[in-house]
């Protein structure tokens, strides 16, 4: 048999390791790194680093930069309810906004998985993105109009309103009798004399521009009495050659009024107004009767909810100033929220989606930590986002409201660059701003490191 001898690779068996870079080329490889980490680190420096320290240290100087104050800017700071109720609104935004904007994003991330369209679905939902959040604040702000006529949402709300409670005909005219009447609490107008079968109404007003009249109505007639029962007519009383309380030649009934007769007991009859103001109630029994127009005549149309609003969403009669400042929450905080969830809902579908997408669909079923962990993602995200938050803010806050709405980094703005522009109080708000942020960071770094 032929043995066929190994030979073993230099220093194989005695364990030397071969030697290391020349350390000429090694410098040669540091001065390349710093080359090319060099201008970047010194851009670095210069927007970053030098920043953050010239803010602290112009933090303990007040408005004048040269009168060192120490920790008086801080002070006041946390006397101030202003600052306060930022602190609050930002835990609201903390506690809210990244707990719904991941559960819209794994919603909208499993219905990807589930339905056809689903290229144009994700190009719907994450297409917010590509506007700032600037001119987000905008639209939004059109967006919550008051005025039905202009607010997309008060538009929609209002007409399930009117569809429900119609407005009255002669909604929104200041309307004044002329003859001796009085108003119920409900906006009905009720006649102060009683009428007994056989006798007629007249119900004259004023108030009304001759633009408020239907088109339909016709020149007012004085009524007929009507045997056992009681006849009368509701018309404009206005004309310069006649007298109030008087039906003169010219004047135009009112159509389409509902008119009840009230007796003792109650609403005894119903009717509704011709096109020349006319209305009766035949065949009525003995007693004493008032003529009312019913407050549904007058019932004004929806006129839209405030939701930029200061109103609050909790009982505020019990609490003090400084209590109600503090421990309220305005409607315009949650209308800021949800446009911001508007905005942000397809940048967490997309980091959802994608985990979704990694995984095998027998492990999915399961919720293994796999999936968690985009989630997670989203949910730091947002919560150093909305730390920060501030020109949604800016943009769709009214002058009205923007105090109740006021968040961490608006008042770091306001104080600075706004009013007397105290930077020394700014920097006191950018640098509590910055250590509220800097745990969350370390927390994403940790987690980014595993």
């Amino acid at each position: 048999m032929t043995t066929v001898p190994v030979l073993a690779e230099p220093g194989a068996l005695t364990g030397s390791v071969a030697p290391g870079r020349p350390p000429g080329r090694r410098l040669r490889s540091d001065l390349v790194t710093a080359l090319f980490m060099g201008p970047a680190a010194v851009l670095l420096g210069a927007i970053v680093v030098y920043p953050a320290v010239a803010t602290v240290v112009r933090s303990f100087y007040g408005r004048n930069a040269s009168q060192y104050v120490g920790l008086r800017n801080y002070r006041t700071l946390f006397g101030a309810t202003t600052f306060l109720v930022a602190i609050r609104n930002n835990a609201v935004w903390v506690i809210v906004f990244p707990f719904f904007v991941t559960f819209f994003g794994l919603v909208f991330a499993v219905l990807t998985e589930r339905i056809r369209w689903s290229t144009a679905f994700k190009a719907i939902v994450f297409m917010p993105m590509a506007i700032s959040l600037f001119a987000s604040g905008i639209i939004w702000r059109i967006v919550y109009e008051t005025d039905p006529h202009r607010g997309a949402i008060n538009a929609a709300v209002g007409t399930v309103v009117d569809a429900v409670h119609p407005p009255g005909l002669y909604r929104g005219v200041n309307i004044t009798p002329t003859g001796p009447m009085h108003r119920e609490r409900d906006g009905a107008l009720v006649t102060d004399q009683t009428l007994a079968p056989g006798t007629v109404a007249l119900v004259g007003l004023t108030g009304i521009a001759p633009g408020a009249v239907p088109p339909r109505a016709q020149p007012a007639v004085a009524p007929s009495p009507v045997p056992g029962g009681i006849a009368g007519v509701v018309w404009r009383d206005f004309s310069p050659q006649g007298g109030p309380g008087v039906v003169d030649p010219g004047e135009l009934g009112l159509p389409g009024m509902h008119v009840k007769l009230v007796a003792a007991h109650g609403t005894a009859a119903t009717a509704t107004s011709d096109a020349r103001g006319l209305f009766a109630f035949p065949r009525l029994g003995p007693g004493d009767y008032r003529v009312a127009l019913d407050a549904s005549n007058f019932r004004a149309g929806f006129g839209g909810v405030e939701w930029l609003g200061t109103r609050s969403l909790t009982p505020t009669s019990h609490l003090g100033e400084t209590g109600r400042s503090l421990l309220t929450l305005p409607l315009v905080v949650i209308s800021e929220i949800f446009a911001t969830l508007w905005i942000w809902s397809g940048f967490a579908m997309v980091v959802i989606g994608a985990g979704l997408a990694a995984l095998n669909r027998e492990v999915l079923e399961a919720a293994r930590m796999d999936g968690a962990s985009e989630c997670i993602v989203v949910v730091i995200t947002m919560i150093i986002n909305v730390l920060k938050i501030f020109d949604i803010i800016l943009a769709i806050a009214p002058d009205s409201s923007q105090q109740a709405s006021n968040v961490i980094a608006l008042e770091m703005w306001r104080v600075g660059f706004t009013g007397t522009g105290d930077f020394g109080l700014s920097s006191a708000v950018a640098v509590f701003l910055f250590v509220l942020v800097v745990p969350v960071m370390l927390l994403n770094v940790r987690r980014i490191r595993g």
